[in-house]
């Protein structure tokens, strides 16, 4: 097997090797996790992280206070300003350090917190920018708050880890230290001829299990006191959750955008590549029948009767693009008569059950009946199944829809697929589509909705 080099070293892949390091991944992981945690390359991680956490955090604390000191006792002065905002922006510049420090010891990511957006050009626009940064007080408030936090997780830590050794290799001391001076005993040097006598089996067994709880327990330990550190960089040193949603809100406008005008593309070929080229040939058929009018009587007539089949087709055309657009049955009547029209046109069996107590929000309503709409059209067209059904339901605030069928599976929502489209309009109102699909079937799509839009 080829060596592989980064995370774990030259120790080989660690799906191979296990997260220690040695042995083969399949005999390893059936070491119960209890045994594993004390060798696993996991505590060695977050050990590492809260041991640099102690010097890191002294930097971080006299930096933060010095110049934050300095600059409000400056206030007084033009100083003042220049020196508060560059200690910020420097806190800010070690906040960075730090989050990538928890990523690459914690496997933490946290997203890089909004940039500076300065209202103008010059020291004084970024000056200004600085101090009105909540990022840069955040910052500032973590450099502070954390050395005390670093004392005592370093504390806890190391004492737990250099106890939990030493008790638990006790009985090493024996060969480490060879015995000598009768019966097993250690003798003292000096004139004093007392000797200490080390071979009582109970204490050095009670000894190595207070050493062996001690050492189980130290990970665990450690991973509780890494969660306090997780749980600090994300709040303070990331984006907050204000601006998160201002960029998922953005992100799903653009969605909902994109939507709406590949709803407007298809509408408009489908009017051009349908009922309007119909009508164009049904305007050209009917001049020709008026011109053979008084010629040919049973011509016009004929090609009077051709054109009624085609004024029939394009209405059902248009018919079909008004529902297509929105049904008039799922405003008049609701999700489960709109439903169950739709199973009826599939060339599946479909059994079609609402349970809903009330109807929810219009738009909702409209989303959910184009999605079940789209994953019957998918069943249909590849799922060879037999037999497929509809399920809705109502769980507290949320819309929940099930779609599911018989048919050989292996559906995907990756890959750009029409699957991944639909989860990207639902995630656009705060959906969730979850798809499961394996191979050989059964498949079961369940799209998950606000009650209220």
């Amino acid at each position: 097997m080829a060596t592989q080099f980064g995370e774990y070293g030259a120790y080989g892949n660690h799906e191979a090797y296990g997260d220690s390091g040695f042995g083969s991944g399949g005999r390893w992981r059936r070491v119960p996790s209890v045994l594993r945690a004390p060798v696993e390359a996991r505590l060695w991680r977050e050990f590492a992280f809260v041991l640099l956490s102690l010097p890191i955090s002294i930097v971080l604390f006299t930096y933060a206070v010095v110049t934050l000191s300095l600059g409000a006792g400056l206030l007084v002065t033009f100083l003042g300003v220049p020196v508060l905002a560059a200690g910020l922006a420097g806190c800010r510049g070690f906040g960075t350090l730090e989050r990538a420090r928890a990523r690459a010891l914690l496997g933490l990511e946290v997203a890089a917190p909004e940039p500076l957006r300065p209202r103008g050009r010059g020291a004084m626009a970024w000056t200004g920018a600085v101090l009105k940064s909540g990022v840069s007080w955040r910052h500032a408030l973590y450099s502070v708050v954390h050395l005390p936090w670093a004392v005592f997780s370093f504390s806890v830590s190391v004492a737990f880890w250099t106890y939990g050794w030493a008790l638990l290799t006790y009985p090493l001391w024996f060969w480490v230290f060879p015995l000598y001076g009768g019966q097993g005993g250690l003798q003292l040097y000096g004139d004093e001829q007392h000797r200490i006598y080390l071979d009582n089996p109970f204490e050095i067994t009670v000894t190595a299990l207070v050493g062996l709880l001690f050492t189980l327990a130290t990970p665990w330990i450690v991973r509780a006191l890494t969660t306090v550190d997780r749980v600090m960089v994300r709040g303070l040193l990331g984006r907050s959750r204000l601006v998160s949603r201002v960029v998922e809100l953005e992100s799903d406008r653009g969605v909902v955008v994109d939507t709406a005008a590949a709803d407007l593309r298809r509408i408009e070929r489908d009017l051009h590549d349908g009922a309007q080229a119909r009508l164009v040939a049904l305007a050209m058929d009917l001049g020709l029948a008026k011109e053979k009018l008084g010629e040919d009587p049973r011509a016009a007539a004929r090609m009077v009767d051709e054109a009624h089949g085609e004024v029939k087709t394009a209405l059902r055309e248009l018919r079909d693009l008004a529902r297509g657009i929105h049904p008039a049955v799922l405003t008049d009547r609701g999700l489960d008569a709109a439903l169950s029209a739709v199973a009826s046109r599939c060339t599946v069996p479909v059994r079609v059950e609402v349970d809903l107590d009330a109807r929810p929000a219009a738009a909702i309503e409209g989303i959910a009946y184009f999605t079940v709409s789209e994953l019957l059209q998918n069943v249909a067209k590849h799922s060879g199944a037999r037999a497929a059904s509809v399920d809705v339901w109502r769980v507290e605030e949320r819309l929940m829809l099930q779609v599911a069928d018989d048919g050989v599976g292996g559906a995907d929502a990756a890959g750009g697929s029409g699957l991944a489209g639909l989860a990207g309009r639902l995630d656009a109102v705060d959906g969730v589509l979850v798809v499961d699909s394996p191979a050989g079937g059964p498949t079961r799509i369940t799209a998950e909705l606000p009650w209220r839009a």
